[in-house]
């Protein structure tokens, strides 16, 4: 990636010009297109498009974003150009359960994941210790019924002076009020543990032996008023067999969380992901 890189992403309603537009614009900003995939939903009519492209001299993306707005008037376009460098800032809630947070500090740490991590916040000590070794602020945050508005208000405040632009439920196991969804919406990742809808509550895993499961997975969705139905961004499986103990479900399940949501954080910090009404178009 060159320091001259920017994405643009945009959704429209389906019509004749839209890339021949978006073609010569990038033109006229000497722009090379280095990586582009689009996407037409017959169901919905519209049109998907995300573009890497590099620029002889470094633009300001505000610059830029006015340059390209009378194409995205004539299209009634949603569109967005991001500085490919940039990083983006990441709050992280987390309960007791620490392997979700384990593994996005650890692939943040090592230069797998492309984000700067601000701060841990949770509901609990556990993981102050894990946040510190990596030299990450932690903010303890208890909650009680009769304090969650003021628990919740400390989060935003949190994502607003840290200029937060994704926060990830890495096993946040609290459900998060309509202001606080409303506040974070369409930057805000949750981990399920497992497909949705299947078993909820406490002891997934063991709910799931009793079962007799053959799979068990995981999802990364949005997070929405509407608990554990927003939309969905990634999800994987596990098979397993009926000699799998209730312990060694919940290793496995831990290690397909940690993979999933790992992969949703990248591909929205990269910009790979447009909504599309209740569902989610997914660049690769």
């Amino acid at each position: 990636m060159l320091m001259n890189d920017y994405i643009l992403t945009l959704s429209c309603p389906d019509r004749t010009g839209i890339v021949h537009n978006v073609s010569g614009w990038l033109l006229e900003q000497n722009g090379n297109i280095v990586e582009a995939q689009q996407f037409g939903d017959a169901a919905t009519n519209r049109f998907f498009l995300r573009i890497q492209f590099s620029l002889p001299e470094k633009q300001d993306v505000n610059a830029l974003q006015t340059s390209f707005a009378p194409i995205a008037e004539k299209f009634s376009m949603d569109a967005n150009i991001y500085d490919a460098q940039r990083k983006a800032r990441l709050l992280i809630l987390v309960s007791r359960q620490g392997h979700c947070l384990n593994d996005l500090l650890f692939r943040a740490h090592s230069g797998q994941l492309p984000v700067e991590i601000a701060a841990v916040a949770s509901n609990h000590t556990d993981h102050a210790g894990l946040a510190s070794s990596y030299g990450i602020p932690f903010h303890h945050l208890p909650v009680t019924p009769e304090t969650r508005p003021q628990q919740e208000q400390q989060i935003i405040d949190l994502a607003r002076d840290l200029k937060i632009d994704l926060v990830v439920l890495a096993r946040y196991m609290q459900i998060l009020s309509t202001n606080l969804c409303q506040s974070l919406s369409g930057r805000a990742i949750n981990i399920h543990h497992s497909f949705l809808p299947s078993f909820k509550g406490a002891r997934p895993y063991h709910q799931a032996h009793a079962r007799g499961v053959k799979i068990i997975g995981a999802t990364a969705h949005y997070v929405t008023a509407d608990l554990d139905e927003g939309p969905i961004i990634e999800q994987d499986v596990e098979h397993v067999t009926h000699a799998v103990s209730p312990a060694e479900l919940t290793q496995i399940g831990s290690d397909v969380e940690s993979l999933v949501l790992a992969r949703a954080v990248r591909a929205h910090v990269e910009h790979r992901i447009l909504l599309n009404d209740q569902r989610t178009v997914v660049f690769r």
